[in-house]
């Protein structure tokens, strides 16, 4: 088929290049503007359009997709189809009509759960046990269009959104593969959305520090959640320390208590009570959680025990 795609990070890569290896004529790829990165704030490319260049596609990158002179291009191009995954821009009413098939998205949830910007993100941070991709025909809302085909995956108990979102990727390239052989086929199906509707906000710094008057599991889904990107963090005496890895003591689990440790109760959250090879015991609002990699300002990710240690830390002392 002959479409345009448009998308900008990581996540739509797969997308586009499983086009080009299905032999799709991609007419041109619609991506965002390069952005200053770095410290040196040099101008970078983003994803979408390094991928695009190594296939030899034509580039276009306007800063405002609904303007008059980006209608005038898709014009031009006349797509039969328009892809979009991830592209950052709002598209408007005369561009979701331009192509005979109209434009449809990949989008990183089970519709209609987890609408919105950070599905990936949310549905680790709330402890879902399940996750998928939903090919949507879409329509002026936000993430309400009509649903088309669905794939779904598992979340482990210690997948982070890093692990999910490269496996998402790769089968949502699938899905849109298998999206437009049942268009072309006339056999697609089309579903309106219907049912209970979570949100997937944009992420804030107050997503990011941690409260140890919440749960153990809720506090390992946060730091697994935020996990690469943007990250928790704690404070040890007044020094901010990114968390990146985490696991469930068997005691926060419900299978006993950990062997040698003392009485819980003398605790407070966000206390260190003991440490082992594996990390350091942190006593939480419920349970006890294992913290595991840190990473202090401007150092790399290091094992939380040697952090401790090497500050010459003691037991009783808080994380902030």
């Amino acid at each position: 088929m002959r479409l345009v795609f448009m998308g900008t990070p990581d996540f739509a890569v797969p997308t586009l290049q499983a086009l080009a290896a299905h032999g799709h004529d991609v007419a041109g790829v619609f991506t965002q503007p390069d952005r200053p990165s770095g410290r040196g704030k040099n101008l970078k490319p983003s994803p979408v359009k390094t991928a695009a260049q190594e296939l030899g596609l034509p580039v276009y990158q306007p800063p405002k997709v609904k303007s008059p002179e980006s209608l005038e291009i898709l014009k031009e191009l006349a797509p039969e189809v328009i892809i979009v995954v991830a592209y950052g821009q709002l598209l408007s009413k005369e561009i979701l009509g331009l192509p005979p098939y109209g434009c449809i998205n990949v989008h990183a949830s089970l519709l209609p759960d987890w609408r919105g910007a950070a599905p990936i993100h949310w549905s680790i941070l709330k402890g879902d046990q399940r996750t998928g991709v939903t090919t949507m025909q879409m329509d002026e809302g936000l993430d309400t269009g009509d649903m088309l085909l669905k794939t779904e995956l598992p979340i482990g108990e210690d997948t982070t959104t890093g692990e999910l979102h490269d496996a998402l990727a790769q089968a949502g390239a699938q899905l849109l593969i298998a999206t437009l052989e049942q268009l072309h086929k006339g056999k697609l199906p089309r579903t309106p959305q219907k049912g209970p509707v979570r949100y997937a906000s944009l992420l804030t710094r107050e997503h990011e520090k941690i409260d140890w008057a919440r749960s153990a599991q809720d506090i390992h889904n946060q730091i697994r959640g935020l996990n690469p990107w943007p990250g928790s963090y704690i404070l040890f005496r007044e020094e901010t320390v990114k968390v990146w890895k985490s696991s469930i003591s068997a005691q926060a689990r419900g299978d006993g208590a950990e062997p040698g440790l003392p009485a819980l109760k003398d605790f407070k959250p966000g206390e260190i009570i003991a440490w082992d090879q594996q990390g350091l015991l942190v006593q939480t609002g419920e349970g006890l959680i294992r913290i595991v990699e840190v990473q202090p300002a401007g150092k790399k990710p290091m094992p939380a025990r040697d952090f401790f240690l090497g500050r010459r830390g003691q037991a009783g002392e808080s994380f902030g």
